[in-house]
């Protein structure tokens, strides 16, 4: 045996040692990074009306979707959220949805004007009979703003997909078309509104409402629309 045998084995079981410990290294590595970095929630409010409404699967298929498609990396746990709850804070993106009314007290008011205005994002989606309560106690929280229709030249309809004509028509409804409406903070849309459209019940599963594939396909795509410009500020 060669005089430096006893050598290059020690030489090749180090070399084999560090190769085991940067590979172990490296799945560490990877398992952090694949944590979700996001939650997103669903806003609990009090009044009757159903918040609930898409509670199953709505949200868990926008996460999935942008997941996919944006290279996002949402949490797919479901999280509901109280509207007066600082919970919220941890929530960079807040859906609300349902069909009756809609109810915020003294605190619940400050806490989502203090949520908004810190950089926190809220898209309703009305379902079918929440305009006149969403818009009433809206003007609660920003009494100085009003809900604007957005224009279909603004980014949030261009980003990954492009909707020149606005927002796709997902459910009848009034049979009216599908407005997009904001109240803008500062030059940013900080709460969008989509009336008669509800692209909350086009992220459902297809058996829910028996929606075409492209009905839901468009509501998955505005809705990433939706993140993709809340999460760039």
């Amino acid at each position: 045996m060669p005089a430096n045998s006893h050598y290059t084995l020690k030489t090749m079981k180090y070399k084999i040692k560090c190769a085991f410990i940067f590979a172990a290294c490296l799945c560490i590595q990877i398992t952090f990074a694949a944590e979700p970095a996001y939650k997103i929630g669903l806003l609990k409010y009090n009044g009757g009306g159903d918040w609930y409404a898409n509670l199953e699967t709505s949200l868990k298929n926008l996460i999935n979707f942008c997941n996919k498609n944006l290279n996002t990396n949402i949490s797919n746990e479901q999280a509901v959220v109280e509207v007066g709850n600082p919970e919220i804070f941890n929530y960079p993106f807040v859906h609300m949805t349902g069909h009756g009314n809609v109810i915020f007290n003294a605190q619940e008011v400050q806490n989502l004007r203090n949520y908004l205005m810190g950089g926190g994002f809220l898209h309703i989606s009305d379902s079918y009979g929440i305009d006149p309560y969403i818009r009433r106690e809206m003007k609660k929280v920003f009494p100085e703003l009003d809900f604007v229709e957005v224009p279909f030249n603004h980014a949030i309809y261009h980003q990954k997909f492009n909707f020149d004509n606005g927002l796709p028509k997902i459910h009848e409804h009034d049979g009216s078309n599908p407005k997009g409406f904001a109240l803008v903070f500062k030059g940013r849309i900080i709460c969008f509104y989509d009336f008669e459209c509800d692209l909350g019940d086009g992220w459902e599963n297809a058996e829910v409402h028996n929606d075409p594939e492209e009905k839901r396909q468009a509501a998955l795509k505005m809705g990433a629309n939706i993140i993709s410009y809340a999460f760039s500020f």
